[in-house]
């Protein structure tokens, strides 16, 4: 069975920095994935944060974060990673990884499997 777990979440002051992890189990070929970042806050829509396709080393950031964020992968440990630098309290929510195969022309997509979350409160 295919599934991705994330791990990293915490709380951190406003200013800080976090690190995300999403392991990758049950996967053939981890080059064939994109990994996505996507976070939500109640009451609101998921949002798309970052994303990777594994296999060029592509990426994608959302305005939100653009600057403040990098996004990686370790083909070994079948794992990436967001990092998130000077947080802000805007940053506070559930934050999922997913995992997906993208068509050929498209960056990231196909999102499939999901995990379950893992929660970022950022103090002021």
């Amino acid at each position: 069975e295919v599934q991705v777990v994330e791990s990293g979440g915490g709380l951190v002051q406003a200013g800080g920095s976090l690190r995300l992890s999403c392991e990758a189990s049950g996967i053939d070929t981890f080059d064939n994935y994109a990994i996505g970042w996507f976070r939500q806050v109640p009451g609101k829509a998921r949002e798309g944060v970052s994303c990777i396709r594994i296999s060029s080393g592509g990426t994608f950031y959302a305005d939100s974060v653009k600057g403040r964020a990098t996004i990686s992968s370790d083909n070994v440990k079948n794992t990436a990673y967001l990092q998130i630098d000077n947080l802000k309290s805007a940053g506070t929510a559930v934050y999922y990884c997913a995992a997906g195969v993208p068509g050929p022309t498209s960056l990231c997509g196909g999102w499939e499997i999901w995990g379950e979350g893992t929660q970022v409160t950022v103090s002021s």
